[in-house]
């Protein structure tokens, strides 16, 4: 399926849609910035943080303004936990945080994206030196930590982004930190569709940069930006590798009920053996 929307159409999104993400950066961050502070931290507003509030008001306001319409099944586990999810694209983090604030550990790199990154610093991302054993086990401390005090913990256990919706392999070592911390593991499910089919064009294509990425998805049509919240799967009675299989299971048979009705879709040309070109956004380990 060619996914490519033709220049006219896309020059006449980005004449309406760049001044929105001009005023969102301009006006609508510097507030989100000041109401992130020590003392919102303490400060509830209808049962959450109002700094967590403000974080969601822009990441959801930031995928309004690619033309997507945010749609939430479930409800996200409100205490200490560990939050697994698929990964598709840098988008997720962002649709996750416009539902649920929780602390990502993510690759290093990120922290130098253009905004993403230093937003993802704002809310509490944990950055991992990819080949790095002794950021493993920093991370791996850090992670225990923070759940032991109450935080819920993001992270994208395929260790890498692919072009389908297809859910990997998840690896075990990822969920050790929950068994540790004795905290469930909420799975997330993440699509993102268009007119009732998944949308091929929102991954990285081969050698494609993160501005080059954003620049053509802020072009690109609308569409639904799905967040599944799933039931939690306790660490009493589950080990690492109990708990990997029972989140993949669960999170693939969300994605997969969409996966099923395009069995004979053909993958997008331009986005063939991107997991090997692109390995991203989470800690890359072997279970």
């Amino acid at each position: 399926m060619n996914t490519d929307t033709p220049s006219d159409v896309r020059w006449w999104r980005y004449i309406y849609r760049v001044p929105m993400l001009i005023w969102h950066i301009g006006v609508h961050l510097p507030i989100t910035l000041i109401m992130i502070n020590p003392i919102t931290a303490r400060v509830y507003f209808a049962g959450e943080r109002v700094d967590y509030r403000m974080v969601r008001f822009w990441q959801g306001n930031l995928m309004r303004i690619f033309g997507f319409r945010l749609r939430k099944f479930g409800a996200a586990h409100l205490g200490a936990c560990l939050s697994v999810a698929n990964h598709v694209s840098w988008l997720d983090i962002t649709l996750i945080h416009s539902q649920r604030v929780v602390h990502f550990v993510a690759k290093s790199e990120i922290s130098r994206w253009p905004l993403i990154g230093w937003m993802a610093r704002r809310a509490g991302t944990i950055y991992h030196r990819r080949g790095s054993t002794d950021s493993l086990s920093a991370v791996a401390q850090l992670m225990v930590e923070r759940m032991r005090s109450g935080e819920s913990v993001g992270v994208f256990p395929e260790g890498g982004s692919s072009t389908s919706f297809v859910v990997r392999t998840f690896h075990a070592r990822i969920f050790q930190p929950p068994v540790e911390a004795a905290v469930p593991v909420q799975p997330i499910a993440l699509r993102y569709s268009r007119g009732g089919a998944l949308a091929h064009s929102v991954p990285f294509r081969v050698e494609e940069s993160f501005l080059s990425n954003f620049l053509r998805l802020l072009g690109e049509s609308g569409g639904d930006a799905e967040v599944h919240f799933l039931p939690v799967v306790p660490v009493a009675s589950n080990a690492r590798r109990a708990l990997a299989e029972l989140s993949k299971s669960a999170i693939s048979q969300v994605v997969g009920a969409n996966l099923e009705k395009q069995q004979n879709h053909q993958q997008h040309p331009d986005t063939a053996n991107f997991a090997d070109a692109h390995p991203e956004n989470t800690l890359s380990v072997k279970s």
